[in-house]
């Protein structure tokens, strides 16, 4: 399945990706890394061999007590003891050996790896985008960088430029290019990208960097110095790190240093990308939170959403001044309005999308749209186009809705539950509006070109130049191919409802605003 989706713009990756360097420096930090991971698991398996023996009703003896005569050789204590002068980790025996990232490098070998030989694949034109998927695949979980390239000659390619190993399930991703790690004394803009995932920590990876081993930043990391041996992971919110699933991350694109994380250990915490550290840490809610978004245009102002059924709005520089809205579903999706800053959409896992004025803590929605039977898992707001949103929802199908004046009228809908399962994410691409990527529980992605449909044209020409000079016959979805057909542009029709006819009985006006 893939969890969760993520454009970068155009012009933002570096041409040529470097190729990873294992040097004395990231030796050491990787070290450094490792050996903290592997001490936990140490703990966790020796508390679960203990917690067997216990339920099966045997004691826990030591090797002394069961082998008086094995006694001096220190059994018990045989994988806490280290070589001296030297740190024990799984590199203890690598440092000193020659690393080559690729054959080339290497004097001995003179026979060149197919990698070599197809370097023009792995450059980025100023034209491509990057699409980045968390995609989970037999207990194995990853990170696809997908480069997609729009010209006409291509007709839409789409092929996985590279892809990152990571540790759990991902939740949720986030651009950035504020620069850490290694490459943290550069002036230039970078290119990152924040995972969480169901561990607590999130993980910051070098997007300009192929076959990465480790991130280039962890944040929420415990300091393992300071926690008692044998004692069990705390799951009791604190202000320094996460303890639960990483469920929503925003980056903040006025104050770049700051990245915002939304937990299932209830809390939202401000993480200082400089220090590494958490900042600030909220706790106004009292179930996971599912969705945040920083505000567009008041930079420190946020939204969060959670299991609650709750929406707060608060200032981060003041957090005990906020509105509330009380809704009557878990929050799945919440996002600001791009066209309107002081109004928000928020989408709950009962069908609905609900639109309200950030001003008026507490009151009705401006609109209520009754979107789809099950959730809407996948929600997203047209940056370019007043009044496009698109749904998308674990029916299997995707929407796409005109909700110009408070006035919300579908567009057209198509069922993607064969090629794309039940959707988890729908988003615009930043540099062509009408380019809506999708995926979900078959673990495919699609891009479609909403532009292409005759509907989307009809509702909104008047608003956009690029619908007013696009004219296809048929609709255009590109999508990677499977293992055993060729690469090719997926041309799909007949799966569309054009809702030009709507009647105006079909809206049914409250005091609280409108309901469809």
């Amino acid at each position: 399945m893939i969890s969760a989706l993520q454009w970068v713009r155009r012009g933002a990756a570096q041409a040529r990706p470097d190729k990873y360097d294992l040097d004395e420096k990231e030796f050491k930090r990787i070290n450094d890394y490792t050996a903290q991971h592997l001490a936990d698991a140490k703990e966790e398996l020796d508390a679960a061999k203990k917690a067997e023996r216990v339920a099966n009703g045997m004691e826990v003896e030591t090797i002394k007590e069961t082998n008086p005569e094995l006694s001096e050789y220190n059994l018990d204590d045989y994988d806490e003891e280290k070589p001296e002068g030297q740190e024990a980790t799984i590199f203890s025996n690598l440092k000193g050996l020659t690393y080559y990232t690729s054959n080339r490098e290497d004097p001995y070998i003179t026979l060149r790896d197919e990698e070599d030989e197809d370097e023009e694949d792995v450059l980025i034109q100023p034209t491509d985008n990057l699409l980045l998927a968390a995609k989970t695949e037999d207990d194995i979980s990853h990170l696809e960088v997908y480069l997609y390239d729009e010209s006409e000659e291509n007709e839409g390619n789409m092929y996985v430029h590279h892809d990152i190993m990571l540790p759990a399930f991902p939740l949720c991703l986030e651009w950035l290019d504020f620069r850490v790690g290694r490459k943290s004394s550069m002036q230039t803009p970078g290119n990152y990208v924040a995972v969480g995932t169901f561990d607590p920590e999130i993980e910051i990876w070098d997007l300009d960097t192929i076959d990465n081993m480790y991130p280039d930043a962890v944040l929420g990391a415990q300091d393992k110095s300071k926690k008692k041996k044998g004692a069990k992971k705390s799951k009791k919110p604190n202000n320094e790190y996460h303890t639960d699933a990483v469920l929503a991350l925003a980056w903040n694109k006025q104050h770049r240093n700051i990245l915002a994380s939304a937990s299932a250990d209830t809390t939202v915490k401000l993480w200082d990308l400089t220090t590494q550290q958490c900042a600030h840490s909220f706790s106004h809610h009292t179930d996971k939170v599912q969705a945040l978004a920083w505000n567009p245009v008041e930079s420190t102002a946020m939204a969060t959403g959670s299991y609650d059924k709750t929406v707060v709005v608060f200032d981060s520089r003041a957090p005990d001044a906020r509105a509330t809205w009380k809704l009557q579903a878990d929050v799945e999706c919440l996002r600001w309005d791009p066209h309107d800053a002081q109004c928000f959409y928020v989408s709950t896992d009962d069908g609905m999308v609900q639109y309200f004025d950030a001003r008026q803590s507490g009151a009705q929605p401006v609109f209520r749209l009754h979107a789809h039977d099950k959730a809407v898992s996948a929600l997203d707001i047209n940056t370019t186009v007043r009044g496009c949103i698109v749904t998308g929802s674990t029916d299997g199908s995707v929407k796409v809705w005109d909700v110009n004046e408070n006035r919300p009228s579908m567009v057209t809908s198509r069922n993607v539950k064969s090629d794309i399962g039940q959707v988890f994410s729908v988003t615009f691409c930043p540099d062509a509006p009408f380019n809506l990527a999708m995926a979900g529980s078959a673990g495919k992605v699609n891009i479609w070109d909403i532009a292409t449909n005759a509907g989307v044209r009809r509702a909104f020409e008047g608003r956009s130049t690029i619908v007013a000079n696009r004219n296809a016959e048929k609709e255009k979805v590109v999508a990677m191919p499977s293992d055993d057909e060729p690469e090719s542009e997926e041309e799909m029709d007949g799966a569309d409802i054009d809702m030009d006819d709507v009647a105006e009985s079909d809206f049914e006006e409250e005091e609280s605003g409108e309901d469809v």
